[in-house]
């Protein structure tokens, strides 16, 4: 059995719902223990459009993904755990609130840059 070391929530959006994003983003900051990540208003790595992330431990998700799955105002949300394979992660172990995004999987590490990692995870 893999040991998730945290997780990440990427939340997707558009030009038009910019706005939601950046006030889902601020709320979750303000209301959970997260480290944020900026908004990638391009496609980049896996993921096909735009999105932002946030990097949460283990302990957070029990308060995290229930949040998400009843305020993310209609956007579509990834959570996916941090183990020792970043492919399973985005694919087979992959929770998605609303519609799954189709990721490009090829372009993903075997193993996490520590960056991604929470920072009580990093060396």
């Amino acid at each position: 059995m893999s040991r998730i070391r945290g997780f990440h929530a990427h939340v997707y959006y558009d030009a038009a719902t910019r706005p939601k994003a950046a006030q889902l983003r601020e709320a979750i900051i303000g209301q959970f223990t997260v480290e944020p990540g900026g908004f990638s208003d391009a496609p980049a790595g896996p993921h096909p459009i735009s999105q932002f992330n946030v990097i949460f431990e283990v302990p957070e998700f029990e308060r995290v993904v229930p949040w998400l799955m009843l305020n993310r105002n209609g956007l579509d949300v990834l959570v996916h755990p941090l183990t020792d394979s970043n492919v399973d992660d985005h694919s087979k172990n992959a929770l998605w609130l609303g519609n799954p995004v189709p990721l490009k999987l090829d372009v993903l590490r075997p193993q996490y840059r520590e960056s991604l990692l929470p920072a009580s995870q990093r060396a």
